[in-house]
């Protein structure tokens, strides 16, 4: 009894040695080219990575636990063309809410833009889409106008137009960024000066904060040279910089 024991212990060993000797020189060789991807890298916040390049440190918006992406929408744009969403897919892009007759922070907000467009003039995968809040007066004559009077240049710079409600309810509900009528301030509507960063999957990203907690958006009022507001808070539009280069290179 005791010799068959060791017959089969030896048994054992030599197919152990074996299926050594046959397959684990392929396993390494598949995890080392990336089929076999590690659990701390091939998931963040629910998000595939699989088959792209790792993810920068710029956190999801979740609702519920759920990553939270670019709502559908359908708009058209300065030059009378249809734009979706699906128009910016594979494309990093800066959302922001305006209006052509705003007299007061839109202006500051779009100057700010124009010096992110030159930023990344070279990018091809680099967009902003723009919406307007009075589309009643808004057309896209009126768009154009602004635009050229801006100096935008980017082709993936859409500023659109189109129903009024669902542009409103893309800015307050698909959002959070407040926009609304109110015809007792400056220019009849109100709006955030804020904009939300969109990376190529159509993901709201954003940098935390100082408590670990995401921005969600950057300040759009405030520019580079001037540094603070008049409320004292501080611009934003270098950070801005700086993660939309990171998703740039996700």
């Amino acid at each position: 009894m005791k010799s068959k024991a060791n017959y089969s212990y030896i048994g054992i060993a030599f197919i152990v040695l074996v299926f050594g000797i046959l397959f684990i020189p392929k396993i390494v060789n598949r995890y080392n080219e990336g089929d076999i991807i590690r659990n701390n890298e091939s998931r963040s916040n629910g998000i595939s990575t699989q088959n792209s390049n790792k993810l920068s440190d710029l956190s999801f918006i979740e609702i519920n636990g759920v990553a939270k992406k670019v709502p559908e929408f359908s708009f058209v744009n300065q030059y009378g063309k249809t734009i979706s969403n699906a128009d910016y897919s594979g494309k990093v892009y800066v959302v922001e809410f305006f209006f052509t007759t705003c007299p007061s922070i839109c202006p500051k907000m779009n100057n700010n833009l124009i010096q992110i467009q030159d930023n990344f003039i070279k990018e091809s995968d680099f967009g902003v889409a723009s919406f307007t809040i009075n589309p009643d007066y808004d057309t896209p004559n009126v768009l154009k106008a602004y635009a050229d009077q801006y100096g935008v240049s980017n082709s993936n710079w859409h500023l659109m137009t189109g129903d009024k409600s669902k542009i409103y309810d893309l800015a307050n509900l698909g959002f959070n960024i407040y926009a609304g009528e109110n015809p007792e301030v400056a220019g009849g509507f109100e709006h955030s000066g804020n904009f939300a960063l969109i990376d190529k999957k159509g993901f709201i990203r954003s940098r935390l904060d100082d408590y670990g907690n995401p921005k969600i958006f950057y300040k759009g009022i405030v520019s580079e040279k001037e540094g603070y507001g008049d409320d004292g808070q501080k611009e934003e539009i270098s950070i801005l910089k700086q993660d939309i280069l990171k998703l740039l290179e996700e």
